[in-house]
């Protein structure tokens, strides 16, 4: 008699139904992220409005030519979409931090905005790397705000992307999986460490004078 591999319980539960549970792991992820995230969108915007308001106001967070964010809201980078970025964290971190809490509070998302999630999770991490090239490269400066909302944007996707693999939501091989969720944190790690790496090379001069 043949026999079907059993799937994981997880996996099985997400292919049958539409709603699908969440670790607390995953709740507190979108939780904390989304307030870290927020607030540090909501600091910029205040910034940014009293920057409009007097174009001679210096921001707590200009603590150095390098590490400086009147520069960077003041920027066409900053206003990519042809309003300030910080109005998207604004709205998206808010979301984010409401269905965080819904999930630790036991509540079941459907399948496919547990996908739209991701979805939006991964565009904010392009947005985010891309703003990152800009602002090693072409600006020249490091927003303090700016890289915690890098930091609270690559977590947010890596974890609620862990949660759809694990879930069954994205399906890939078991090996992949296995790997991924055994190796979560230090492939997280790698990658920050990737990026630390830029701004230490990118910005090196400064940082050995700080010595």
């Amino acid at each position: 008699m043949s026999h079907t591999p059993a799937l994981a319980p997880d996996a099985t539960t997400a292919r049958r139904t539409h709603a699908v549970g969440a670790s607390r792991r995953t709740g507190w992820v979108m939780v904390l992220t989304g307030i870290v995230g927020w607030l540090s969108s909501f600091q910029l915007t205040v910034d940014d409005w009293r920057l409009l308001r007097d174009p001679a106001y210096q921001p707590p967070c200009n603590i150095s030519p390098i590490v400086s964010c009147g520069s960077v809201m003041s920027s066409a980078q900053g206003s990519q979409f042809g309003f300030p970025n910080m109005l998207l964290g604004l709205g998206a971190f808010a979301a984010v931090t409401a269905l965080g809490a819904a999930v630790l509070g036991g509540a079941r998302l459907h399948r496919r905005l547990w996908l739209a999630l991701d979805a939006g999770a991964l565009v904010g991490v392009v947005f985010a790397h891309w703003l990152i090239g800009q602002s090693l490269y072409a600006l020249g400066k490091l927003c303090p705000y700016c890289t915690v909302i890098w930091i609270a944007t690559i977590a947010l996707f890596w974890y609620v992307t862990l949660h759809c693999l694990e879930r069954g939501i994205i399906a890939v091989p078991q090996g992949v999986l296995h790997v991924v969720r055994d190796t979560h944190w230090m492939l997280l790690g790698a990658w920050y460490g990737v990026i630390a790496l830029l701004v230490l090379t990118r910005f090196w001069p400064y940082w050995s004078s700080l010595l």
